[in-house]
């Protein structure tokens, strides 16, 4: 038998289940995972030879533009880093420029980073000599929850993270992007029944969960086998506190990564990336003759002032995502300006964005973890007799939305809790207001709890009555044995017999210095629960 006739050992690709020669099954999954190469339906040994051959060909120059693009994206960003953190970002970013380029996207959309050195914003995440900054750059990535306010930089870090699997030079890395929102669970199966098979031929997965929190404590269990066998990487993204949204199983095998709200001087480096990305020119004032020679010089599209970049970024409550959507708006809805023969056509000021622009955004979580955070500052504001801090908390969760009721019954707590008997009238007022909050509702009640808020914090403070409690709580707690027994003059007695058995004999109605009765069990006589007084 000839060399040509010999039976060839094939192989079923994993990903579209065809038959191909152990020397070409590897090119060919290759290809068909980040080419998505589509090959012949024809089953001849022939075709399917010539179609591997092709792939072969191109899965080479792919890894060669690959090894390219990590050569520029991946060089050394500690030499990037070290200049000021918030100059000349666009020169070093590795923006996908297709991306910026397609204006259908959102403009936050657009202006994602794909590589730490574009990324602005979480120094205490990101910057040079944090955990995550090394693993980063040594191509390691470990299982994290990423935790923050919405438009913090969640998804554009799970970006910038994609992107250094793509560009991965040592480790082969596959990226699956997946949103709770829109998966499923049979959807994560899907995508771990892939990963299985693609760990055959030693490329691992990175499995991006957003919105991670939409899965419930049960659903969340089917990350857990495959998450410590090492089947996939998890990233997850949430706004909800992963204490309380996240089961304790999964929490433990992932790092949680605690993202803050962008600062001002962030959104403004930002906002002025996205403006060069977008050919705007920002200038002292738009109306400058100066300003407007330069436009036509270097071919801008718009001019925007620096006051509305300023006030922009003091106005979006740390979220990039409602900075770049309101200079999206402003962009929009500019009309052209200035001398039109000159090649001006729109020019943005900071009155005109104010007059399209409301400040409306204010980050409040009826439901999260800024409901209870708000509350507890409010309440401990009052304890401290801060009646500036105890009415800028109150302002805040108004304006949130809060309910006012459940304002007036934290109130309600805290004129018991913490003024007590050293001011009796105070729980009374804490009680109209709450009364007075129902009939009335929002907005009048609103001065209502200022009222409230105010005399509380101006109140002489007493936690006697707390402490009390809370001391007679504890010995019952503790007591050792069975609960003593109530003395039998102290007895209810509606029966003869119960007369006869001594139940209520020689009770009387004097104060205890003068009746000669106990009142409390002999085995706990000496207790005084107010001993603090």
């Amino acid at each position: 038998m000839s060399g040509e006739e010999e039976e060839v050992t094939m192989i079923e690709c994993p990903v579209c289940a065809k038959e191909f020669t152990t020397l070409l099954i590897e090119n060919h999954v290759t290809s068909c995972l980040f080419l998505n190469d589509s090959t012949s339906e024809n089953k001849g040994s022939s075709k399917r030879l010539s179609v591997s051959r092709d792939e072969d060909r191109a899965s080479k120059k792919s890894k060669q533009d690959e090894n390219n693009l990590s050569q520029s994206n991946l060089r050394s960003p500690n030499a990037n880093y070290s200049q000021s953190p918030h100059r000349n970002r666009m020169q070093n970013s590795g923006f996908d420029k297709q991306r910026k380029q397609n204006a259908s996207m959102p403009l936050a959309e657009r202006m994602r980073p794909d590589d730490i050195i574009s990324y602005i914003g979480q120094p205490h995440v990101l910057a040079p000599g944090t955990m995550l900054y090394q693993l980063l750059t040594k191509n390691e990535i470990p299982n994290i929850i990423l935790w923050g306010p919405p438009g913090c930089g969640k998804t554009s870090l799970a970006n910038v993270i994609g992107n250094i699997c793509k560009t991965s030079p040592t480790v082969k890395y596959r990226f699956v992007k997946l949103s709770a929102a829109m998966s499923g669970v049979s959807d994560v199966k899907e995508a771990v029944t892939i990963a299985s098979n693609e760990l055959k031929f030693g490329r691992r997965t990175v499995m991006f969960m957003d919105e991670i929190h939409r899965f419930n404590k049960t659903q969340q269990d089917i990350f857990l086998p495959h998450v410590e066998s090492g089947t996939i990487t998890l990233i997850g993204a949430t706004t909800e506190n992963p204490s309380f949204s996240l089961n304790a199983a999964l929490l433990s095998r992932c790092r949680v990564i605690v993202l803050e709200k962008l600062s001002v001087e962030d959104l403004k480096s930002i906002l002025e990336n996205a403006v060069k990305a977008v050919g705007g020119f920002i200038c002292d004032s738009p109306k400058e003759k100066q300003a407007y020679q330069r436009m036509k010089k270097e071919n801008y599209e718009f001019l925007i002032e620096k006051n509305a970049i300023e006030w922009l970024a003091e106005t979006s409550d740390g979220d990039a995502r409602i900075a770049l959507g309101g200079l999206e708006l402003a962009i929009q809805s500019s009309s052209p300006d200035g001398d039109q023969s000159a090649g001006i056509s729109k020019c943005i000021a900071l009155d005109d964005i104010k007059e399209g622009l409301k400040k409306s955004h204010m980050l409040y979580d009826k439901k999260g973890e800024q409901h209870y955070d708000m509350i507890s500052a409010l309440h401990k504001s009052i304890r401290a007799s801060d009646e500036n801090a105890s009415l800028y908390w109150l302002t805040r969760m108004i304006s949130g939305g809060e309910d006012p009721v459940y304002i007036a019954r934290r109130l309600l707590r805290a004129a018991s809790e913490d003024v007590g008997l050293e001011d009796p009238k105070a729980l009374g007022i804490a009680v109209q207001t709450m009364q007075a909050c129902k009939m009335l509702g929002m907005p009048e009640c609103d001065v209502l709890l200022a009222h409230c808020t105010t005399y509380l914090a101006r109140a002489p403070k007493s936690r006697l009555m707390e402490d009390s409690l809370r001391a007679a709580q504890r010995l019952v707690a503790n007591y050792k044995g069975a609960q003593p027994s109530v003395p039998l003059h102290l007895r209810n007695a509606p029966t003869k017999l119960m007369k006869d058995l001594g139940y209520g004999k020689n009770y009387n109605m004097l104060s205890k210095d003068e009746s000669g009765l106990k009142y409390l069990p002999d085995e706990i006589q000496n207790v005084n629960f107010f001993s603090q007084e």
